[in-house]
C-alpha cells in the first residue's frame, strides 16, 4: 500500500474496518476499489451483498487478481520421466484404448453422450494420447466439431445463421429463438468458440479490450461429459457470454496447443475455466516509468471441478453468478474506459487518415492545376511563336512581293520614258496631220497631233507615256531601252510580238473610238490611216487587268 495516496490508503482501511471479521485479501480490496473509483460505499455493497462470496474464495474458484501474462509466448512445461510401471501399464491398456476409440467414434456418429471409461484415467495414458497437429487452428476446429457432435448442439454463430435464414421464410417457420431461453425452446446452443490459437485470443483481448473465457477439458476426467452437456449448452450462460462480447476459446488438453495453454494457466483439474482481461498495472515503486502504467493482461479468476450439483464450481449457475456479481462489476468500468480510449484512438487514426487523404487530394489537385496552367502557358507560348513565325513569313513574302512589284514598276517606267524619248514622234508644226483627242483613265483628256505616217505603235507609246508621273520630265528620259534592248521602232514591234502574254497584256491597256465604239487593236507596222483613224476623232484609253496589274492592286489593298 506504500504506492497509494493518503486518501486511497484511508479508503482501504475504512473498507477493512467495515468488513470486520471477514478475511479479505488487501490486493482484492484494492482492485475492487480501483474498479469503483475508490467508492467505499459501493465496494461494501458489492462484497457484502454477494451470497456466493464463499464460493469465490473456495480453492476450486479462487481468483487470481493480478496473475500477469506480460509475455504470452509459448511456454512448455517439463514432463516428469516415465517409470517402468507406467510404461507397462500403458502397453497393457493399449487394447482397451483401441476399443474405447471405436466406441467413441460409433457413439459420436449416433450422437449419444459419451461416458468416460475408468481405465483411461491415468497420466500415462494421457501422455500417450496427447496429439500434436502441424496446424493449431485445425486442432481447435476439430475439437469444436467433436463437441457439437457429442452434445448435439450447434455454435452460436451457426444458430444465428439459421435464424437469419428462417427470418426470410413465413412466420410459421420461425418456431425457435436463438439462443433458446429455456429447454422447451428446442435445440441446444454452444458458445461462439474462436477457432484460432490461444496467443491470438490474448492478442484480441489486448487490442479490443474484451474478456476472454478459456475452457479446457480432458475426456479422461469423469466430470467433463456432464460439464459439456450442462454448462456449455446452458442458454443463460451462452447468452451472458454473447451479450458481454466474451472471446470464448477451448480445447482438449490432449492436443498440444491446449496443453500449452493449460500449463500457462496452471490448470491441474478438469474441466477448467479461466477468465482473462486487461487490468491496470500495479506499480510497486514510486519511480515507475510511464510505459509501466499501461494495462496488463491478467487472469481474473479460475474455476475447476465438477459441474454438478448446481452449486458446483463449474456449473452454469455458479459461473453466471460469479460473472454477474463479481467479475463484470469489477472489470467492466476499466474495460469501458479502455475501449473508449481505443475507439478514440481509432477515430483519431481515421481522422488523420482522412486528413492525410484530403491533403494528398488537395496537393494532387493543386499539382494538376499547376500542370494544366503550365501546359496552357506552353501552348499559348507555342501559339504565339507560330503566329510570330507566320507573321514574319508573311512580312517576308509581302516584302518580296513589294520588291517584285517595285521592280516591275521601275522596269515599266523605264520602258515608258524610253518610248517617250525614242518612239513618240514630235508634233508637226505645219502640213497635214492627224489630230486626235485621248481620254485617259479617269477624267484627264489630252489632244495630240500626229504625222500622217505615224503608226499604232507610236500612238500606243504616246498613250503609255501619259502614265509617267509629272515630276519626271522628258529631259531625264533614258536613251537606251531596258534589259539591254537595242533597236528602233521595228525592233520594238518585233519584241512586243515575241512576248508570251500577248501585246495587250504587255501594253496594259487598249484604245477604242468613243462613239460609235470601235476598238483600235494594236498591230505591228500599221499606220494610223490604215487603222481607220481620222483627224478630230476621240479615243478612250481602257486599262487591261493583266497579271501584273492584278498583283499590284491586290498588294496595295493589303497595305
Amino acid at each position: 500500500m506504500e504506492q497509494l495516496s493518503t486518501n486511497q490508503q484511508e479508503a482501504v482501511l475504512q473498507l477493512q474496518s467495515i468488513l470486520g471479521p471477514h478475511d479479505h485479501d488487501v490486493d482484492v480490496l484494492i482492485s475492487v476499489l480501483q474498479s469503483l473509483d475508490w467508492d467505499v460505499e459501493h465496494a461494501t455493497e458489492l462484497i457484502l451483498n454477494d451470497p456466493q462470496d464463499q464460493i469465490g474464495d473456495s480453492p476450486a474458484a479462487r481468483q487470481l487478481p493480478q496473475m500477469q501474462l506480460e509475455n504470452p509466448g509459448p511456454a512448455r512445461g517439463q514432463e516428469p520421466p516415465w517409470s517402468l510401471t507406467q510404461t507397462l501399464f500403458s502397453l497393457l491398456s493399449l487394447p482397451f484404448n483401441v476399443v474405447s476409440g471405436i466406441l467413441r467414434f460409433l457413439l459420436g456418429i449416433l450422437r449419444i453422450p459419451l461416458l468416460s471409461l475408468p481405465f483411461n484415467n491415468s497420466s500415462a495414458t494421457y501422455r500417450a494420447l496427447r496429439q500434436t497437429y502441424p496446424n493449431p487452428r485445425g486442432a481447435t476446429r476439430r475439437w469444436i466439431t467433436a463437441l457439437e457432435e457429442e452434445t448435439g448442439a450447434v455454435s452460436f454463430k451457426s444458430a444465428a445463421a439459421i435464424t437469419s435464414a428462417l427470418d426470410n421464410q413465413p412466420s410459421t417457420s420461425r418456431r425457435h429463438r436463438y439462443p433458446p431461453t429455456s429447454p422447451a425452446d428446442g435445440g441446444k446452443i454452444l458458445p461462439d468458440f474462436f477457432d484460432g490459437t490461444y496467443e491470438e485470443v490474448l492478442d484480441i483481448c489486448q487490442k479490443e479490450g474484451r474478456i476472454a473465457c478459456v475452457i479446457l477439458v480432458s475426456d479422461e476426467h469423469d466430470d467433463v461429459p456432464e460439464f459439456k452437456r450442462s454448462t456449455l449448452t446452458d442458454p443463460g450462460f451462452v447468452r451472458m457470454l454473447t451479450e458481454n462480447n466474451f472471446v470464448v476459446w477451448g480445447g482438449d488438453v490432449r492436443d498440444k496447443v491446449s496443453w500449452d495453454a493449460g500449463q500457462k494457466l496452471q490448470a491441474t483439474t478438469y474441466p477448467f475455466i479461466a477468465f482473462l482481461a486487461l487490468q491496470p498495472r500495479r506499480n510497486h515503486s514510486t519511480s515507475a516509468s510511464p510505459s509501466s502504467s499501461s494495462p496488463v493482461l491478467t487472469v481474473l479468476s479460475r474455476h475447476h471441478g465438477p459441474s454438478v450439483p448446481g452449486s458446483g464450481p463449474t456449473s452454469a449457475l455458479t459461473l453466471m453468478h460469479h460473472l454477474e456479481h463479481q467479475l463484470l462489476p469489477r472489470v467492466t468500468p476499466f474495460l469501458t474506459r479502455y475501449t473508449s480510449q481505443l475507439h478514440e484512438h481509432e477515430r483519431d487514426r481515421i481522422l488523420r487518415e482522412q486528413q492525410d487523404k484530403a491533403f494528398q487530394d488537395s496537393a494532387r489537385r493543386d499539382h494538376e492545376r499547376i500542370q494544366a496552367r503550365i501546359r496552357t502557358e506552353q501552348e499559348g507560348a507555342e501559339r504565339l511563336r507560330r503566329e510570330e513565325a507566320a507573321r514574319r513569313q508573311e512580312e517576308q513574302r509581302m516584302q518580296a512581293e513589294r520588291e517584285r512589284l517595285q521592280s516591275m514598276q521601275a522596269l515599266r517606267l523605264h520602258w515608258q520614258r524610253w518610248m517617250r524619248r525614242c518612239i513618240v514622234p514630235p508634233e508637226p508644226r505645219s502640213g497635214t496631220a492627224i489630230r486626235l483627242a485621248l481620254k485617259l483613265s479617269g477624267s484627264a483628256r489630252i489632244v495630240r497631233t500626229f504625222p500622217p505616217n505615224s503608226t499604232l505603235t507610236e500612238l500606243y507609246a504616246f498613250a503609255d507615256a501619259q502614265k509617267i508621273p509629272l515630276t519626271l520630265q522628258s529631259e531625264g528620259d533614258p536613251e537606251h531601252a531596258p534589259e539591254g534592248f537595242e533597236g528602233d521602232l521595228h525592233n520594238l514591234e518585233n519584241y512586243i510580238q515575241s512576248q508570251i502574254q500577248g501585246p495587250d497584256s504587255w501594253w496594259g491597256f487598249k484604245l477604242a473610238l468613243a462613239y460609235p465604239r470601235r476598238e483600235i487593236k494594236w498591230t505591228a507596222n500599221t499606220s494610223l490611216v490604215d487603222a481607220g483613224l481620222k483627224s478630230g476623232e476621240q479615243l478612250v484609253m481602257e486599262t487591261i487587268c493583266d497579271i501584273n496589274s492584278a498583283s499590284l492592286h491586290s498588294f496595295r489593298r493589303r497595305l
